[in-house]
């Protein structure tokens, strides 16, 4: 079983604590719902429901928070928990007793004799969030819980707000809706709702204000929902938001013919994520419980994209869309680890589709925009992609359909495509010029390139020499001239060692351009010991190793430069600027862990004591799941002292990496 994560008062002894962790379920179309432990949003992008009305990246932030109250005869206690600016708080967290999260979050109150269980379903492939209180009552006190919705109904990341004017309909008993301009939500409950004048509130976003992001935003309520609980009693409060018109169709039906209850809506949608998400453990067959708990957190990335009608693997959230050389990083651990093959191959399929002189897409278009294919490591992944799913799947036929695709990318790598991206004499590939940043350390701003790397990077050099291979072992049963492959690869390999190798070092160059980047000792290297084919004598692999180990090592991730290093830089955050100076200067990133773990399993030839040595550090990643977004691996931590997760609270390569690390120890 994987883990089940459980938090008491101990965690949050003070309101800053309780903000520190948030949950996430996401609905497979980019939407997700996204709140603090105790409730509170503390960002701009965190919301009850963040709906999106066109997968996967026009999301909306619907229902922001949920304000709750338990009201006695001539008094009340708050139960919910947010910052305002101005320095007031509810503090609603004092009442809490618990808060836990495998499949849903569910938090327990306790107020003078009253237990109130809350507990949210996000429906998968709809914009549609179910919610349910019980609340027993075991004072000599009737009780009247009050929860009142506060909506945004605005574009996610909206830095201009509007004034907003909500209006409520009440189309049935039990159903009302809610509108603004052009959008609608329904609310379907069991208790009273009664409309309520408009009311505004500024909140204020802790996590924004440290990046330097917008540290305000403002939300709306209309309507209260209400549950009265007499003495000695025991009730449930079952409440349906959404945004599909069926329900409310479905609710005035059942009115005629008696057959539907909003409760047993909200307990279909409940019981239906928990279904799906153990059969996403059965699926997988792994057997550690971090593992399981991988398997579920890979699932939350995995969307549709309706411009291609197909699937796409979402980068992070709360901040990043579906990006090329993400998914293909991504995609071995996401889909192939937990044994999601179609889904593998609906991807993959989509990418060569968008193949474009022998580039694959690094963002896909919104609306009638075309692809942004400034990427040289996309298409190489691409052919390390259908490599690992052959491998786990058997399927040839496959890899005949991708053949043409996979042919195109190396001969347009060889004669030279965008991007200055093209082969140099000694068969190794050149990338990037000007203002162009085509790796993945690709932050620009303005005109400042921290990290240009133009030229011929490590990585990108290894992904070239590991698919040169690939399509030598493809072109055999294919029918195809596997030979000029194979001298090419060869030539490849004698040029990478020559011109990367440190001897005063022990390690390879980050990238050869001429410039004093080139011995810079970064985290790229250690892709060229973890792929399938690799260039180097054991010997230097093992060096390579303890170098990346002293210097670089991290039990949360590799930093990408030495603490050395006069360029590093020990902390992320701050305003934009700041951020990205620190971007890739010494932050440590979660998702070369997975390769550097592969890379020892494989030079130590998967012995036991290896796996049991990997094992063992892997440990520590409990800690690391249980901080932050729960049960999810983080983008990035500070580079001097890796405490605290930060940038997206949940990263898709992040979870695939440490995946296939897992697969790779049990399988």
């Amino acid at each position: 079983m994987s883990i089940k994560w459980i938090y008491g008062r101990q965690d949050w002894k003070t309101f800053v604590r309780g903000q520190e962790n948030c949950y996430l379920m996401t609905n497979g179309l980019g939407g997700y719902s996204s709140l603090t432990m105790t409730g509170s949003a503390a960002r701009g992008d965190h919301a009850f429901l963040m709906a999106c009305l066109k997968a996967p990246n026009n999301r909306w932030n619907m229902i922001h928070r949920l304000a709750e109250t338990l009201e006695y005869p001539g008094s009340r206690v708050i139960l919910s928990s947010q910052d305002f600016p101005d320095g007031t708080r509810e503090e609603g967290y004092r009442f809490l007793s618990e808060f836990s999260f495998e499949d849903t979050p569910v938090w327990r109150f306790l107020v003078n004799g009253v237990e109130i269980e809350k507990e949210a379903g996000l429906r998968q492939q709809e914009n549609t969030i179910a919610l349910r209180y019980r609340v027993i009552n075991r004072s000599r006190k009737d009780v009247r819980l009050v929860v009142t919705p506060f909506y945004r109904f605005s574009p996610k990341g909206e830095e201009r707000e509007q004034d907003k004017n909500f209006s409520f309909v009440r189309e049935s008993g039990s159903v009302s809706r809610i509108t603004e301009s052009d959008l609608s939500l329904y609310c379907m409950t069991d208790g009273s709702d009664r409309e309520i004048p408009q009311e505004e509130e500024v909140c204020y976003y802790a996590y924004d204000a440290c990046d330097g992001r917008k540290d305000t935003g403002r939300a709306y309520a209309c309507h209260r929902v209400g549950l009265d609980v007499p003495a000695g009693c025991e009730k449930t409060l079952s409440i349906l938001f959404t945004m599909d018109e069926k329900y409310a169709g479905k609710m005035h039906d059942a009115k005629k013919a008696g057959s539907i209850s909003v409760r047993a809506l909200v307990e279909k949608v409940i019981g239906e994520v928990k279904a799906q998400r153990m059969e996403l453990e059965k699926q997988a067959r792994l057997q550690d419980e971090t593992a399981q708990t991988l398997v579920k957190s890979a699932h939350q990335f995995i969307s549709l994209r309706a411009s291609t009608g197909g699937e796409t693997i979402l980068a992070g959230f709360p901040f990043f869309e579906d990006w090329g050389r993400d998914t293909m990083i991504a995609l071995p651990g996401i889909c192939l680890s937990t044994r999601r093959y179609a889904d593998a191959a609906s991807i993959l399929r989509t990418f060569a589709q968008y193949e474009r002189d022998g580039l694959m897409p690094n963002l896909f278009p919104e609306g009638k925009n075309d692809p942004m294919y400034n990427t040289v490591d996309a298409a190489l992944l691409f052919i390390n992609c259908v490599w690992l799913y052959r491998q786990a799947t058997g399927d040839a036929d496959f890899v005949r359909e991708m053949f043409p695709v996979m042919e195109r990318i190396i001969a347009s790598y060889k004669k030279g495509t965008d991007y200055n991206i093209h082969m140099d004499r000694d068969g190794l590939i050149i990338a990037g010029s000007g203002l162009d940043q085509v790796t993945w350390m690709d932050v620009r701003v303005g005109d400042i390139l921290p990290t240009p790397r133009h030229g011929k990077p490590v990585e990108i050099n290894a992904y070239w020499y590991n698919a040169l291979r690939i399509m030598a072992e493809f072109a055999k049963p294919a029918g195809k001239d596997a030979e000029a492959y194979e001298m090419l690869a060869d030539r490849v390999r004698m040029s990478f060692i020559r011109e990367f190798w440190m001897e005063e070092k022990q390690c390879l160059r980050d990238v050869v351009s001429g410039t004093a980047a080139d011995a810079q000792i970064r985290c790229n290297q250690i892709w060229a010991l973890s792929l399938p084919f690799t260039m180097l004598e054991e010997e230097k692999e093992r060096q390579i190793m303890d170098t990346v180990f002293e210097k670089l090592y991290t039990p949360y991730g590799l930093r990408t430069l030495d603490p050395a290093d006069p360029e590093f830089r020990p902390e992320y955050g701050g305003e934009v600027l700041k951020r990205d100076l620190a971007y890739h200067q010494g932050t440590v990133w979660v998702y070369p862990l997975g390769a550097y773990y592969l890379a020892y399993l494989r030079i130590n030839g998967y012995s036991e004591d290896a796996k049991q040595y990997v094992r063992a550090q892997l440990e520590v990643l409990h800690s690391a799941l249980r901080e932050g977004c729960i049960g999810q691996l983080p983008e990035i931590y500070d580079g001097l002292e890796p405490v605290s997760s930060k940038g997206c609270f949940a990263q898709a390569w992040s979870v695939g990496e440490l995946l296939r690390v897992y697969e790779a120890l049990e399988r």
